[in-house]
C-alpha cells in the first residue's frame, strides 16, 4: 500500500513508519491485509476495513476508535 504522506503529521510518520514506532505493527498490517485501506486527512491517518472506518491515528493525540477491530490490539499502550 502506498500512502501520500505530503499532509501527514511528522510525529505520525515517525510512529507509523519507523520499526520502533508504536504504530509500526499497524503499518505492517496495512501492507498484508487486503481488507484494509488508509487515507491521510487533516494530518491524520484514517483506516478503513472493507470500506468502513475503524480507526484514526494522529501524531500527538491518542488513537480514536470508530469501530471495534482487531487493529486496536496492535497498538502498544
Amino acid at each position: 500500500m502506498i500512502i501520500d504522506t505530503t499532509d501527514m503529521c511528522s510525529h505520525l510518520q515517525k510512529k507509523l513508519f519507523e520499526p520502533d514506532g508504536v504504530y509500526y505493527p499497524i503499518w505492517q498490517a496495512l501492507q498484508t491485509d487486503k481488507t484494509l485501506t488508509a487515507v491521510v486527512r487533516s494530518r491524520q491517518l484514517h483506516i478503513y476495513r472493507n470500506g468502513k472506518k475503524v480507526l484514526i491515528l494522529a501524531g500527538k493525540a491518542q488513537p480514536k476508535t470508530i469501530r471495534e477491530d482487531k487493529l486496536q490490539e496492535l497498538i502498544s499502550k
